[in-house]
């Protein structure tokens, strides 16, 4: 038995570039990731610069974490729209209207920087209406995938996807961290060119891309959609496990402080923290792409949550730059492992046609975990300071896990990612 399902490995990814519509949707994705990871590194590089002119660096890391409270709002308010929007037009139009509203975000801040009118509020605004865009963007991203690949390929595409944004996180972090060392305008202008090669790659896709169209009133969808959330204990699970996790760890929010004011490596270092993640989730998610998790897929992801808890305590500790980079690593692949399975687990599960509700009211919950988690580290940094902050949080995730495992027993028991 283990050499048939080793041999199946290779047909099934050599299946997978077969499909050219696929392929594109996976450049479109890389080049959309690569573009706001060096929009995130320019935006809380240039926030708590700025804000360090005449603040101190509790006050400064708590308005480098307004940036994701500001994204976030969007998000939370329009996700019901957004959902019931990728489930009712074609994902393909409403990506490309997305993309459009990040390339305007990137472009004003470019202007921006260029002319020297970057301010605290600006930012801030800007960040709303990258939220706004990503708001709409998460749902129809995440509900057109499945629709360009057979159902027996899809357990390895989600890796595959998560492996285009984990390696996009790894260069753009580092690439962010050098663009912003010249200039945070370099640093936009990249990004706008990155976000319309994305979008270029979203409009190459031949397949239909508009899903089937449901009865009922668009009220009544958003309720239909929240309904089968609730009620489905795995889906429940995996989602609210990600949110109160991440939302606890939330440390890779406080690098700026931390390669600054702690560590002293400057921008550079930051670039290099920021990578530290993505190194560990890369090589995770290669792993993972290769070997699919054939058994015990709630142990995995519980495992996986439980070490990015351990390791966000490692690194709120740390006093050297290898240590600090080696623990961002260990955390990013830990987080890798648990969002394979969450993100597999939850498109197996859920009907296409009310893909796009379920992904939005997932992307609040990831929303809420990376934008609030970054709010909520640096309200705790204001108090307890960055140390504190970041070693609250992993303490918080540790305990998150034994929480979820006993109140989601049937998360815990899944076995095959079928």
């Amino acid at each position: 038995m283990a050499d048939t399902a080793d041999q199946d490995i290779v047909p099934s990814a050599r299946a997978l570039l077969k499909e050219r519509d696929y392929l594109a949707f996976w450049c479109s994705r890389w080049a959309g990731s690569f573009a706001a990871q060096i929009e995130s590194v320019a935006m809380g590089w240039q926030m708590y610069s700025l804000a360090r002119q005449t603040r101190s660096v509790e006050e400064s890391a708590f308005l480098v974490g307004m940036i994701g409270l500001a994204a976030f709002a969007p998000v939370f308010l329009l996700t019901l729209i957004a959902g019931e929007a990728a489930d009712r037009y074609d994902r393909k139009k409403v990506l490309l209207l997305c993309f459009a509203g990040e390339m305007a975000s990137a472009a004003t801040l470019a202007v921006a920087s260029w002319r020297g009118f970057a301010s605290v509020p600006l930012l801030l605004v800007v960040a709303v209406l990258f939220g706004a865009a990503r708001a709409f963007f998460a749902p129809s991203n995440t509900a057109l995938g499945p629709m360009l690949v057979p159902r027996r390929l899809l357990p390895r595409a989600i890796a595959w996807n998560s492996l285009a944004w984990q390696t996009a996180a790894i260069a753009g972090p580092a690439a962010g961290g050098l663009l912003v060392a010249l200039s945070p305008t370099h640093a936009y202008v990249t990004t706008f060119v990155l976000y319309l090669a994305a979008s270029g790659a979203v409009a190459t896709i031949r397949k239909p891309s508009k899903p089937e169209t449901q009865p009922g009133s668009r009220w009544a969808l958003m309720k239909e959609g929240l309904h089968y959330v609730w009620r489905n204990r795995i889906v429940f699970g995996a989602i609210s496990l990600d949110l109160f996790a991440v939302l606890l760890g939330g440390a890779t929010a406080l690098l700026p402080v931390f390669a600054r004011d702690v560590l002293h490596v400057g921008a550079t270092g930051f670039g290099l923290l920021r990578s530290g993640p993505a190194m560990g989730a890369t090589v995770v998610g290669l792993w993972l792409a290769a070997h699919p998790i054939r058994h015990k897929a709630g142990v995995f992801m519980f495992a996986g949550v439980a070490v990015f808890g351990l390791a966000t305590c490692v690194f709120a500790l740390s006093k050297s730059v290898a240590l600090s980079v080696a623990a961002l690593a260990v955390l990013g692949g830990a987080d890798m492992l648990s969002v394979y399975v969450r993100q597999t687990l939850v498109q197996l599960v859920t009907p296409d046609p009310m893909r796009g509700r379920v992904a939005a009211v997932s992307s609040v919950f990831v929303g809420a975990s990376n934008e609030l988690g970054e709010f909520e580290s640096g309200v705790v940094a204001r108090f307890l300071g960055p140390i504190g902050a970041a070693l609250f949080g992993g303490v918080g995730a540790v305990v998150v896990t034994g929480v979820w495992a006993r109140l989601f027993p049937a998360l815990r028991k899944a076995d095959r990612l079928e």
